[in-house]
């Protein structure tokens, strides 16, 4: 079965942050090179699990939760926290506290993380900051310590705090609240004496924490991801065939993320969504007006699925991790399918998420064919290719 966006046995591979490079394996499958457009550079977590940053316009190949790797895409957002990496610049308040610059290894490779030593039990690193009242933030960090364990304290966006304790190995630490007034003043604060290495402090406007936004003197914005332009009229069989893609989302947000077959417009598509209902994924075929359509709420949108709609004239199937999930015999296709595209086919409403995944089929694959393509093999590949501690 096709393998995309990585290196590997199968139809399509792809040198990260390239174009998609067709390699005929069987003739079933079809070449889609996609153009990826970012206006800014952006980071990536990458093989050898450091942070790093990618250029304008190269996609984003992240190996967070996945040895394989996967496309990151991701809405525009802005870090309005100045010094990110530098908790000695006198920007940040240091209350019984003090701060070593540089003293450690951060986790983009280099000796830039600064070691935070709190004095008393309630010694702090605070910033004055201007919010929107009314607004969610979601704030993060990283975090460990040189051995053992320290308990603290952080957020204070919405007056609260959140505790958590760092170990001798990196983490994020995240917290999402809602401005309660226009000035706050988020902090980390120890509820014991030590030390603390820190780095990549981040806060934005949103429900979620989003990959890195290094700054300095200044906020930094990171602007969304697209991923369109893929293939041309010939590649597409109007009559049948199947659109797969092995997704998560970035968070079960209430938005809608859509991927897409389309004639270029939303008159004429078939279109794969993570709705806004919570964790439902749908699929439909438009043209003109909805001829099949059909859903299914899974365990969790923002971890892995694999996904599969077949469709033919009469002869529509939903499948998902391995189970055909729902089928439909009355309806017909749309036409002039000429591109795929991470949003709805017009532009709108665009596929914010991870993709390990995507491919599409020329024919109508058999049912057998589709088990295949939406199953692990085994044990080994499910734990893998999710991420999963086994204990």
């Amino acid at each position: 079965m096709a393998q995309t966006f990585k290196y590997g046995n199968g139809v399509w591979a792809t040198k990260e942050g390239s174009s998609l490079a067709f390699n005929d394996q069987d003739g079933h499958y079809k070449p889609l090179p996609f153009t990826t457009t970012r206006a800014s550079s952006a980071t990536r977590v990458n093989k050898q699990g450091l942070i790093e940053v990618v250029g304008n316009d190269r996609a984003r190949i992240d190996y967070s939760e996945t040895s394989k790797g996967a496309l990151l895409l991701e809405p525009s957002r802005t870090n309005i926290m100045l010094y990110s990496e530098e908790f000695d610049n006198s920007y940040w308040v240091k209350n019984n506290a003090t701060v070593l610059a540089d003293n450690a290894i951060s986790l983009d490779g280099t000796q830039n993380a600064d070691k935070i030593t709190f004095l008393t039990s309630s010694g702090e690193i605070v910033r004055t900051t201007t919010f929107t009242s009314g607004v969610q933030y979601t704030m993060s960090f990283y975090a460990k310590t040189e051995s053992g364990t320290l308990t603290f304290d952080y957020g204070n966006i919405d007056y609260a705090v959140v505790r958590g304790t760092a170990t001798d190995e990196w983490q994020r630490f995240v917290v999402t609240q809602t401005a309660p007034a226009t000035t706050r003043f988020p902090k980390i604060q120890t509820t014991e004496t030590g030390s603390l290495l820190l780095w990549g402090l981040q806060i934005e406007q949103g429900s979620y924490a989003t990959s890195y936004i290094p700054t300095s003197g200044s906020t930094a914005t990171r602007q969304a991801d697209t991923a369109n332009g893929a293939g041309v009229a010939n590649v597409f069989n109007d009559s049948e065939g199947v659109l797969y893609a092995e997704i998560s989302a970035l968070a079960d947000d209430s938005t809608s993320r859509r991927i897409s077959i389309s004639d270029g417009t939303t008159g004429n598509r078939l279109t794969l969504e993570l709705t806004s209902t919570s964790n439902t994924v749908r699929t439909f075929m438009f043209n003109g007006t909805t001829t099949m359509d059909m859903s299914y709420v899974v365990s969790s949108a923002t971890l892995n699925n694999k996904i599969a709609t077949k469709y033919k004239t009469n002869d529509f199937a939903l499948w998902i991790n391995g189970f055909e999930i729902d089928t439909d015999n009355i309806g017909a296709v749309a036409s002039g399918f000429e591109e795929l595209t991470f949003d709805d086919g017009g532009g709108s409403l665009p596929f914010y998420g991870k993709t390990k995944e995507i491919g599409v089929y020329d024919t109508a694959l058999t049912d057998a064919e589709l088990e295949y393509l939406t199953s692990y093999r085994s044990w080994e590949e499910m734990v893998t290719e999710l991420n999963l501690t086994i204990k």
